[in-house]
């Protein structure tokens, strides 16, 4: 691989299975933690970290150092001290997304790593180790789901799925953590919808493997929660854009590195310009 050219899908398909095994090893290392006796400090955001946290950004950061290092790599938990990485291609990483809900003694928390090219997450790894469940995927070349056990990984492909014929309800994930009042609006218009909460990128990998139909979050996000979940989702065939339908751009400067609103549809047929919903 040529440093100064962005990757391409079949640059990424030669990464999968290393950065898969990467992003095992560092969900193995937050299992290792004991939550009853670690210590959680706050960021100046308030968000909580833990050593389950630094340990796992530890890990995929030796781990792509040695895979991949001439690709450049931004971590939530580095980005106060890493440059915006000035390269068509870049490693966009949160070891641990979901803290709250690993503090709380729940399993809804991931690992996610992304690939982002020229703006856009081209390849994504969505780790939940305590739920024993990987979903990854490379845009344009489909997504899977593995689940791990004792032996090899069982591997599926997934796909997401069309949204409900008109007057059936939707399923929404919605965030056990995060709520706002434009999301409930969002969801009030689909009479009937049926709720399902959960945590962190999971909801993403919800809606890439079709058992959910939809997750919006109209509220501020960071670019490392939602990158490598953007891939699968677009991976497995459906697509996440913000509430006018505009694609999103990971990259680009902005400050904080937040990203104001999306919605992960599964079925993009259901999104169109100049709208935050097709009438159900």
């Amino acid at each position: 691989m040529n440093e100064a050219r962005p990757l391409d899908r079949e640059a990424a398909a030669a990464l999968i299975e290393p950065l898969t095994e990467i992003v095992i090893r560092a969900g193995a290392a937050i299992l290792a933690v004991n939550r009853s006796a670690m210590k959680v400090d706050g960021k100046t955001d308030g968000s909580p970290v833990t050593e389950a946290d630094l340990a796992a950004d530890r890990i995929i950061a030796e781990g792509l150092a040695q895979v991949a290092p001439e690709i450049p790599a931004l971590s939530e938990e580095r980005a106060q001290t890493s440059a915006l990485p000035n390269k068509d291609s870049f490693f966009l990483i949160d070891p641990l997304d979901g803290t709250k809900e690993f503090v709380a003694g729940r399993n809804e928390f991931t690992v996610n790593l992304a690939l982002v090219t020229h703006g856009v997450p081209l390849l994504g790894i969505i780790s939940a180790p305590a739920l024993g469940l990987i979903w990854r995927g490379i845009v344009g070349r489909g997504a899977e789901r593995l689940t791990l056990g004792k032996g090899k990984p069982l591997v599926e492909p997934i796909h997401t799925r069309p949204c409900p014929p008109r007057g059936q309800p939707w399923t929404v994930a919605v965030s056990r953590s995060h709520g706002d009042a434009r999301t409930e609006a969002f969801i009030a218009e689909r009479p009937g919808a049926v709720r399902c909460e959960l945590g962190s990128a999971v909801k993403l990998g919800r809606v890439a493997e079709g058992s959910v139909d939809i997750y919006p979050r109209l509220s501020p996000t960071s670019e490392w929660d939602i990158a490598a979940g953007h891939a699968v989702v677009a991976a497995a065939g459906g697509r996440i854009a913000d509430s006018n339908g505009a694609a999103l751009q990971f990259g680009t400067g902005r400050m904080g590195f937040i990203v104001p609103e999306f919605i992960a549809w599964g079925d993009p047929t259901a999104l169109f310009p100049g709208s935050l919903a097709r009438p159900g």
